[in-house]
């Protein structure tokens, strides 16, 4: 049973741990100390439903109904272009964002923006219900304790990575830092809403 929950733990890591739309925003706002446990909460409440669904059999019903995906896919991409798009202009007149943004962000905005970035994302469906259910089932009777072990990971790296942004606050007290930052955002999203519309 460890063993199963061990492999789910590291099946989980390598499937979360990579700079995609969620992660982007949850660094940003972690960074700037703004709504990190709304978010991160978000993201667990997400996995927890997504993944327990996938473990349940829900991955069975996205393989015999695959025209769902192209739907997420094109919804998704135009939603992560419109993101980027805004980082971008952030990164090119900071000033004119900075003092709008700190107060425009409201909790409930936050939350709201981190469903949109995990739900409307297709990536989300096949990593959370379809592969991590695929691999969960084949463990049979145990597939609970897989189970188990991909929420352990969901908990430390959403935390971490929300809570940990902070040792990172002082290289971004200079305005250069966030440009560079709002950059890298504003290409991680343009990308992937490219790929997902043209895939």
């Amino acid at each position: 049973m460890f063993q199963v929950a061990l492999t789910g733990l590291l099946t989980g890591l390598a499937l979360i741990v990579a700079i995609g739309a969620q992660n982007a925003f949850l660094l940003r706002q972690g960074i700037r100390g703004e709504h990190v446990l709304p978010i991160v909460l978000t993201c667990l409440v997400s996995d927890v439903v997504a993944i327990t669904a996938g473990v349940a059999g829900l991955g069975v019903v996205l393989e015999r109904w695959p025209g769902i995906l192209p739907v997420a896919q094109l919804l998704g991409g135009l939603y992560l272009i419109a993101f980027g798009v805004h980082a971008a202009m952030r990164a090119w007149r900071p000033a004119a964002l900075e003092a709008g943004e700190s107060t425009s962000l409201t909790a409930g905005r936050a939350v709201l923006l981190t469903l949109a970035l995990t739900w409307l994302n297709p990536h989300f469906y096949l990593d959370a219900v379809l592969m991590l259910g695929t691999v969960a089932n084949s463990f049979g009777t145990d597939r609970w304790w897989f189970l188990t072990g991909t929420l352990v990971a969901s908990v430390l790296w959403f935390f971490g990575l929300g809570y940990g942004a902070r040792l990172l606050r002082g290289l971004f007290a200079r305005p250069g830092a966030w440009r560079v930052l709002d950059s890298g955002i504003a290409v991680v999203m343009g990308t992937l809403g490219v790929g997902l519309i043209a895939h």
